[in-house]
């Protein structure tokens, strides 16, 4: 069932990259970006997306880019 997920996760990401959807539109609203956390455990601090994203997509075999790498393909037997 996970891989099946994988799959699907992979496939939407093709679907948006074909429809013209970069990793410059992996953002968040400009408040997660700019505002700081007022309570729970990242108070004071402001996302750090420009560090976790890199990490995302080394996590979900993607480029740097946001694009799902050879070997992640082949491995979901995704054209």
């Amino acid at each position: 069932m996970a891989e099946l997920g994988e799959r699907i996760w992979n496939m939407e990401r093709d679907f948006n990259l074909r429809a013209g959807i970069t990793a410059a539109d992996d953002t968040l609203p400009k408040r997660l970006l700019k505002d700081v956390a007022k309570t729970g455990p990242a108070k004071g601090r402001v996302n750090d997306l420009d560090q976790m994203l890199p990490e995302y997509y080394a996590l979900r075999g993607w480029s740097k880019d946001g694009v799902p790498t050879d070997a992640t393909r082949q491995r979901l037997g995704l054209p």
